[in-house]
């Protein structure tokens, strides 16, 4: 766990790409997905991470380390056992981390909110 925000603001020239957004996101859908299955005792779905579009990015750091508050839109589509869905435009809203040697990324998710502003972080890593 991480916490505390900068007041420091990192350069957007070492911001994350759309590929790791993409990435980033289907972490976070993979990790929903396994949470659903375990509790409906059934096989995970396949599904795709399409049409990520990236509308805002904000540079902060968190102990020391560059971080992007990451926002936009992205489509998700999910092969269920007897039909394929498709949802477009849903809303993301992720942060970024930059690690120490600049060659690897952390998701970081909000663990504690203090003043209306995260606090306290979880990360991890982005493959």
């Amino acid at each position: 766990m991480l916490s505390s925000c900068g007041t420091n603001t990192p350069t957007l020239g070492l911001a994350p790409t759309k590929q790791l957004v993409q990435k980033a996101i289907a972490f976070q859908v993979s990790q929903t997905q396994q949470q659903l299955t375990q509790r409906l005792q059934s096989p995970p779905s396949q599904f795709d991470i399409t049409q990520v579009k990236l509308k805002q990015i904000e540079p902060f750091f968190i102990e020391d380390l560059a971080t992007y508050r990451v926002l936009g839109t992205y489509s998700l589509t999910i092969d269920l056992p007897r039909q394929r869905v498709t949802q477009q435009n849903n809303l993301f809203d992720i942060y970024l981390q930059l690690q120490k040697e600049g060659k690897t990324w952390r998701l970081a998710v909000p663990q504690a909110i203090e003043q209306g502003k995260p606090s306290s972080w979880r990360t991890y890593l982005i493959r």
